[in-house]
């Protein structure tokens, strides 16, 4: 939601709870809209829960003034600093309950002192927060609020999973430990009866989730930092690799600015390029990233993952110079 329609649906809202009755003609001269405008709001309203009330006689809306959490002692800061986070950020992390954290800052904007309000909304127009991509997640809510519980109760759950590595759709049991969000999408963390260990399961791919009767054992020994370990991401291989990599001029600074992984080592040279190190465990995920900076970049070592690119460059120029189109 735009700010402009954030700061016209909160003082619909603070009209609405004024106790007194309006129909829709006096609501788009309070507000100084449309009436079509005014019934797009109150749709707006109902979509993410504000029980407005219509009556049919007067044909006009109240909402319970009741309805919202008392006055909040929060300065300009933390005012802005929320309402950034939920209105201009939101939408960059796939959060569940989406409709639930927008009426959640619709409560907190509706209850702030007037000054602070008009001064967060008047800041959050010249403020924008550009998302990158983000793996679709039609169900996110139901699967993430059945597994957060299975998580809560220990409980075991049966899921048909589409994998990549089998190749196909997968069936297994397994004990729940944690929800990670990384890399565009939710994952769940779990100990997988047919694997006999520890696996990563991305949420958007849980074609069918069955929370099962059983129940398991939690001894308090997961530890999700353990078992990421040094891995580039999420999916640790079981051996440590020195890395060592050289990017030329025209993308050292802007690869050197991020902070990629917790071992990384910067040095940078006199001919403007710069030599990244990393202590990562596995090459798969980090190949990926390294193929991202195309002939910008200069693999040092090891060796091993020096193959592997040239080998996958090379099937990328054949792939490319044989095609028609």
């Amino acid at each position: 939601m735009k700010p402009s329609r954030v700061s016209r649906v909160v003082k619909l809202l603070t009209t609405l709870q004024s106790g007194n009755q309006y129909d829709a003609g006096d609501l788009a001269n309070l507000l100084g809209t449309s009436r079509r405008t005014v019934f797009r709001d109150l749709k707006e309203l109902q979509a993410i829960g504000v029980p407005y009330h219509y009556d049919p006689k007067t044909t006009s809306y109240t909402v319970d003034p009741d309805f919202f959490l008392p006055p909040l002692d929060l300065n300009l800061q933390e005012a802005l600093s929320l309402l950034l986070l939920i209105h201009k950020a939101r939408n960059q992390t796939q959060l569940p309950f989406t409709r639930s954290c927008l009426l959640a800052g619709l409560k907190i904007e509706n209850n702030l002192p007037a000054g602070i309000r008009q001064y967060c909304n008047t800041a959050l127009r010249n403020i924008s927060v550009k998302g990158g991509a983000q793996a679709p997640m039609n169900l996110l809510d139901t699967t993430f609020a059945r597994l957060q519980g299975a998580v809560m109760k220990h409980r075991k759950v049966h899921i048909r999973y589409h994998s990549l590595f089998e190749g196909g759709l997968i069936e297994l049991d397994l004990n729940p430990y944690h929800l990670l969000y990384n890399r565009r999408a939710w994952y769940l963390v779990g100990f997988s009866d047919t694997h006999s260990s520890f696996r990563v399961f991305k949420l958007s791919r849980i074609k069918e989730l069955t929370i099962l009767d059983k129940c398991f054992v939690d001894e308090g020994d997961f530890d999700l930092d353990e078992f990421l370990g040094r891995a580039w991401s999420m999916i640790p291989e079981g051996r440590i690799h020195h890395v060592k990599l050289r990017f030329l001029p025209k993308v050292a600074n802007n690869v050197t600015e991020v902070r990629w992984h917790t071992t990384q080592k910067v040095t940078h040279n006199s001919d403007g390029s710069a030599t990244v190190e990393f202590r990562v465990d596995g090459l798969g995920e980090i190949t990926w990233w390294i193929l991202g900076y195309g002939d910008q970049v200069q693999v040092l070592a090891p060796k091993t993952l020096r193959k592997r690119i040239v080998e996958m460059a090379k099937n990328m120029v054949k792939l490319n110079e044989s095609s028609n189109s």
